[in-house]
């Protein structure tokens, strides 16, 4: 029977280059000959499309309503019998995902109460766990610059007020769970190969063979 693969889920405000670490850490592993699936939330599942087309501004609807969408299609995309994450991690694949819970967490409680939405995420937790949640810490008014100069179009919740304060309920949410989540805060006002070396030091150890 393979060992089951590890889960590691990336976190942080929009535009605060977890995908440029989730790359780098996916070719350190592949190239380490550790099998690997990247994923992101929202899935592309039919749920997850819907998400998206709200973000973008296309299909309105209120905000419990959207938090509820995040739950349904986080919970497809843990247990999907095509492209679930338990499927893969089951077959021994190391899965990377670009949002996980924690999103939720802090970009919704800005609008409803966490611990509201932390509940509503209990199935999702209970069912699967990251090994290790990355949060990628760069300032609000920094990411905004790179959206701006790096996106045609923004998202509903990229604004720099928001930010602010989803950056701000990220840190509550962590210190909430700090007894049942392992949580890792890197530094991302550096050089990307310096945060990538970070993780690395701090994570490497899970993928010894």
């Amino acid at each position: 029977m393979a060992r089951r693969g590890s889960f590691i889920a990336f976190e942080g405000i929009d535009g605060s280059g977890k995908g440029t670490q989730i790359r780098k850490l996916k070719k350190k592993l592949e190239k380490g000959g550790f099998p690997v699936f990247r994923t992101a939330e929202p899935n592309d599942s039919p749920i997850g499309n819907l998400i998206h087309q709200i973000m973008i501004g296309r299909v309105k609807t209120t905000n419990d309503v959207i938090a509820a969408l995040f739950v349904a299609d986080r919970l497809d995309h843990i247990e999907n019998d095509v492209n679930g994450l338990l499927k893969f991690l089951n077959q021994g694949i190391n899965v990377i995902t670009d949002r996980y819970y924690f999103s939720s967490y802090a970009y919704q409680s800005v609008d409803l109460p966490m611990d509201w939405i932390i509940n509503a995420n209990r199935p999702a937790a209970e069912l699967l766990r990251p090994d290790v949640t990355v949060f990628i810490d760069v300032d609000p008014q920094v990411t905004m610059e790179r959206i701006e100069k790096n996106r045609m179009t923004k998202e509903l919740f990229e604004q720099t007020d928001r930010l602010i304060e989803t950056r701000k309920r990220y840190f509550e949410a962590f210190e909430k769970l700090k007894d049942t989540e392992k949580i890792l805060v890197v530094n991302g006002d550096r050089d990307p190969d310096e945060i990538a070396e970070e993780i690395w030091e701090k994570i490497g150890g899970m993928f010894a063979k």
